[in-house]
């Protein structure tokens, strides 16, 4: 998600009987399922899996009228997964977890639908992204990088997954730093660090929730990130505008429905979201993998998947990567 401007995280306390209380929109609400598939069309154990899944655990310990179960679908790159919500009956028995490949994957001619073929519930959190190299790369921070690779054009290998956000913010960087990188493409997060750290790729997109624990380890090389300011939890990572990068990226996650759920269904599931969005153990979760909470409910969740639209599709343009239709 390209972004102009921090978030502002939010966290609003309730008391315990607010937690479990009915909302009024359970009474219209009546899901034709045991079990509702809560669909994270990536691999698990990758950052959409790991953020999901307190999600889904503070929202069951709701008592919702069907229990979410987390469902995992990945290849191509996040659109297996999201192709089936799509096609899915609109009966409230289908969630996606969705974020911004949804847009850049169709942007990359990737796929033939983006975010306006899902009914939007709730934009849930956002995690900043940072370039991140292996240990074996002669530079170490980004200004050994852009002037490497300016001797070098087209020679450092990048990792991204095709079309996804973690091209995006390289195609961002090459585009403002006047570089070009080689892309190597593998199918999420997870894969894509695994090549890091065994140096078959030279640079990848990553975050704090990823690569922290590597960086400590020196098993990986932390260039910039991605923010307006740095980071409390690697306060000596620098931004990518301390090196003269205008580039402010990363990576927003939500809630979306097949296309056609009634508002009844759309208000039961923002309403539960919400709630869950305020449970104190996801707070702490979201902290520890540096992931700002950032709640907006259905209607201001399908502005803003529309205003990132619109910013995606301006650079993908600017770059040549996309023609409006």
């Amino acid at each position: 998600m390209i972004r102009s401007h921090r978030w502002t995280i939010a966290c609003v306390a309730i008391g315990a009987l607010a937690a479990v209380a009915p909302s009024p929109s359970f009474a219209a609400v009546d899901l034709p399922c045991r079990a509702v598939r809560m669909i994270v069309p990536w691999n698990a154990g990758g950052d959409t899996d790991l953020i999901f899944r307190p999600v889904v655990d503070a929202l069951n310990a709701l008592n919702p009228k069907a229990q979410l179960q987390v469902v995992n679908i990945g290849g191509q790159s996040g659109n297996k997964g999201a192709r089936e919500v799509r096609d899915a009956k609109p009966d409230g028995c289908t969630l996606l977890a969705m974020h911004d490949s949804q847009i850049t994957t169709y942007l990359a001619g990737g796929v033939d639908f983006t975010w306006d073929a899902f009914q939007p519930v709730a934009l849930l959190t956002y995690t900043p992204s940072m370039l991140a190299a292996g240990t074996k790369t002669p530079y170490n921070d980004m200004a050994g990088l852009i002037d490497y690779a300016k001797k070098n054009p087209g020679q450092i290998k990048a990792g991204v997954t095709t079309g996804s956000t973690s091209q995006f913010l390289q195609l961002m960087i090459e585009d403002a730093a006047k570089i070009s990188f080689k892309y190597v493409p593998y199918e999420g997060t997870r894969e894509r660090n695994t090549a890091l750290l065994a140096n078959n790729i030279d640079v990848g997109e990553s975050n704090i929730l990823t690569a922290k624990e590597y960086v400590k380890n020196n098993q990986m090389k932390a260039l910039a990130i991605a923010t307006e300011k740095r980071d409390p939890l690697m306060p000596d990572l620098k931004t990518m505008r301390e090196y003269g990068l205008d580039v402010v990226y990363g990576l927003s996650r939500g809630v979306v429905m097949p296309k056609g759920a009634s508002a009844e269904l759309v208000t039961y599931y923002e309403d539960l979201f919400r709630r869950a969005m305020q449970a104190p153990k996801v707070k702490e979760v979201m902290d520890t993998h540096s992931t700002w909470i950032q709640f907006k409910g259905a209607k201001d969740y399908a502005a803003f998947l529309k205003s990132e639209y619109e910013k995606s599709e301006k650079l993908a343009i600017k770059i040549g990567l996309y023609k409006k239709k």
